[in-house]
């Protein structure tokens, strides 16, 4: 495996493709007692239309998230039991574009490592097993259009998307998960679980070609053709329309306000959008710029208030908002503010502020596991180093923000979603 020294914040990260084409890293961490794994899989909630072995599928939603339900079960039961009574802390998740199954433990690592290499490896469906699931994912939906910030969410994806798949739940609605098969989730796991199609990410005191070791043992030896994915039609950056409400039990009202921005290419320039992107709107509406202070002073804004920006395949955008009584005044302060720093810039002292937390905040987070291991996964399949970020960030200028702002947000291209409080 491939040693790579990053001296600025003094990480060292093992790389390597294996023979059967899944990408290794490990973080060698000497001394601690703690190990973790991350094993994660190029396949969203957004990859539901791809093209395996020659034959187009076109799957219902939320098929990624019951799959990653269902890969827990086993012939000898519940994975996630078995690595539980072994001294580990396991859990999965589903996003859009990304399916992971981590761990942390103590001892008995490479057991524990062996467990969740296996179970993620071999899929076992049944049309019980099948059925129980639906159930019980059906319930979470439910639970979920029952919740505000489910739908204030969901309501700002659908006004600015017209078909992208990032409109839609995660978990899928409860009709299309009555349309998931033992079938489909075959499917998909042939067609998205190959080891070329996958990373493992470890930390901790370990030797890197050990983990290296294990991981081509348990998958399996042939790397698998990776999936070609379609999400549509380019979309055009005019929302479908400018504003989505829904009556719920809150006590004021809550809004979230979207912009939709251009697709971002994968690579460097990926993380450079992203890392801006985060860094405007701090300096923007984040809880340390004038604005905040002054609309939290006026009482127009609570420490809810929050920003920020995310890119998919085929899709980007940045949002903002909170509970406030006056969503419409928040809205239009929020967006004078991005015009006058767009046209003035942030100011020499806000903006030195405003980074030096920034990187104050990304070295801390060199001291958690989780974080190091999911940024080096996520950068992977977006085509860029994790451990690039401190550099880039470095190198952001005043103009940098001033350029992103006044390039990405405009009034044409925004949606508002407004939770209210019942009549």
């Amino acid at each position: 495996m491939e040693r790579k020294d990053y001296r600025l914040i003094g990480e060292t990260v093992y790389s390597g493709t294996l023979p059967n084409g899944l990408t290794v890293f490990v973080a060698p961490k000497r001394g601690f007692s703690k190990y973790y794994a991350y094993l994660a899989t190029n396949y969203g909630s957004i990859d539901r239309r791809f093209r395996h072995s020659g034959t187009w599928y076109d799957t219902p939603r939320g098929v990624a998230h019951f799959l990653e339900h269902k890969m827990f079960e086993t012939p000898d039961g519940d994975a996630m039991m078995k690595l539980s009574s072994n001294g580990a802390m396991p859990n999965a998740f589903t996003s859009s574009d990304l399916t992971a199954y981590h761990f942390d433990c103590t001892e008995k690592f490479f057991e524990n490592l062996e467990t969740m290499l296996s179970f993620v490896s071999t899929p076992y469906f049944t049309q019980e097993g099948v059925e129980k699931e639906r159930e019980i994912i059906t319930q979470e939906i439910l639970m979920c259009e029952d919740d505000p910030d489910h739908c204030l969410y969901y309501g700002l994806l659908e006004s600015l998307y017209h078909h992208h798949p990032l409109r839609d739940p995660v978990t899928g609605l409860a009709g299309s998960v009555a349309d998931i098969t033992a079938e489909i989730l075959g499917d998909c796991h042939r067609a998205f679980y190959t080891p070329s199609n996958m990373a493992l990410c470890v930390a901790g005191d370990v030797d890197p070609q050990d983990v290296a070791a294990l991981a081509q043992d348990i998958l399996p030896g042939c790397p698998g053709s990776l999936p070609e994915r379609d999400y549509g039609p380019d979309e055009e950056l005019r929302p479908v329309s400018d504003r989505f409400s829904r009556e719920m039990d809150v006590n004021l009202p809550v809004f979230l306000a979207g912009c939709k921005l251009p697709p971002v290419a994968d690579g460097l320039e990926n993380l450079r959008f992203e890392l801006t992107g985060a860094l405007a709107l701090e300096i923007l509406a984040g809880h340390s710029s004038p604005l905040y202070f002054r609309l939290y002073d006026e009482g127009l804004v609570s420490s809810d208030f929050s920003a920020s920006i995310d890119a998919v395949p085929g899709a980007a955008y940045l949002m903002f908002g909170g509970e406030t009584r006056e969503p419409g005044r928040v809205f239009e302060e929020v967006m004078e503010e991005s015009f006058r720093v767009a046209n003035s810039g942030p100011g020499f002292k806000l903006f030195n502020r405003v980074k030096k937390a920034a990187l104050g905040s990304y070295i801390r987070m060199l001291d958690s596991f989780d974080a190091i291991c999911s940024s080096i996964a996520g950068g992977y399949f977006r085509g860029y180093e994790a451990f690039e970020t401190l550099d880039l960030l470095s190198n952001l200028t005043q103009a940098d923000i001033s350029a992103f702002l006044r390039d990405s947000v405009s009034a044409g291209n925004m949606a508002i979603s407004l939770i209210l409080p019942k009549s």
